[in-house]
């Protein structure tokens, strides 16, 4: 699916939803004039994509259930816009999935942050066994290759699913410490018969972080910001917590925020070179330049 497409089909989706929940009454052909598609595109949309909606169907008009007015939040629209970058992994996986989509209950097996998603069809069973487990609360093992091709045999608590900007990870806490894992990465999974109690922190704190970078122990960071990237970084929350600490001379500003983990912000900083500078913690600058240094070959 590519990019243009993609976003055709999430602005008709939200736009759709966000009228459904407004307890407006929708038609077919109205609204595939509107949208510029075919009718057959707007019942597809109505009676498989938003089959987990439970609409009631009145003569040639479709809406909500009255007791799910008004229910969904501006979060949620968001999600379902996401829902289509869900629609190609699998045609089983993604009917199953998408009613986790607007699930807020602790038996939601999924999160989504940002739009396209990985092909994942080649662990297709492993994410079905996945899904279970987190349902289940039933505590799974299994080889974990990570990024320096090393392998362990891990034994976690699973409680989401994750598809953070495309690819998919398993967030579970192994004792308790919670940490993600790419799906991409596990192999060998055994869904055992032991069973754990959920911890319901865990959940809420999964559902506010929106990076696979878990740590509940942040740090802060300061980030002193040039006028070139400075009007960017006043419209866009680019980490988490992110507030404007002052304005300095000649239009610069101090921006911090609170990271788990220092690749949170270097990626950022790196983009924005030379306008975006670390001021705390105190050493997290000097790491970038020897990185920066590694990469071009210069002496330290």
């Amino acid at each position: 699916m590519s990019t243009s497409s993609f976003d055709t089909i999430a602005y008709r989706l939200s736009e759709i939803l966000l009228r459904l929940n407004a307890g407006e009454a929708l038609e077919i052909k109205k609204l595939a004039v509107e949208f510029d598609v075919n009718e057959r595109t707007i019942r597809r949309d109505l009676n498989e994509r938003f089959s987990f909606l439970g609409l009631e169907k009145k003569g040639q008009r479709y809406s909500l259930p009255r007791y799910k007015l008004g229910t969904y939040s501006q979060q949620d629209v968001q999600r379902i816009a996401n829902l289509a970058g869900l629609q190609g992994m699998s045609p089983r996986l993604s009917n199953e999935f998408l009613g986790d989509l607007l699930d807020n209950s602790l038996s939601g097996a999924l999160l989504v942050h940002g739009a396209r998603t990985e092909n994942i069809k080649v662990k297709e069973q492993e994410v079905a066994q996945l899904r279970g487990a987190i349902q289940d609360a039933s505590v799974v093992q299994f080889e974990y290759c990570k990024p320096d091709e090393s392998r362990k045999m891990v034994s976690v608590h699973p409680y989401k699913l994750a598809v953070n900007d495309g690819t998919w990870y398993l967030q579970a806490t192994d004792q308790g410490r919670v940490k993600s894992y790419a799906v991409a990465r596990i192999d060998r999974l055994l869904v055992t018969s032991d069973r754990f109690v959920p911890d319901a922190s865990i959940h809420e704190y999964l559902k506010q972080e929106d990076t696979i970078w878990l740590n509940q122990e942040k740090t802060k960071v300061v980030l002193k910001v040039a006028p070139p990237a400075a009007s960017y970084f006043l419209r866009r929350q680019l980490i988490g917590g992110q507030n404007k600490e002052m304005d300095l001379e000649n239009g610069e500003i101090l921006v911090s925020g609170m990271i788990a983990h220092p690749n949170q912000i270097l990626p950022i900083v790196r983009y924005w070179i030379p306008y975006v500078r670390i001021i705390s913690p105190e050493g997290l600058q000097a790491e970038l330049d020897n990185q920066l240094k590694g990469y071009l070959g210069l002496p330290d």
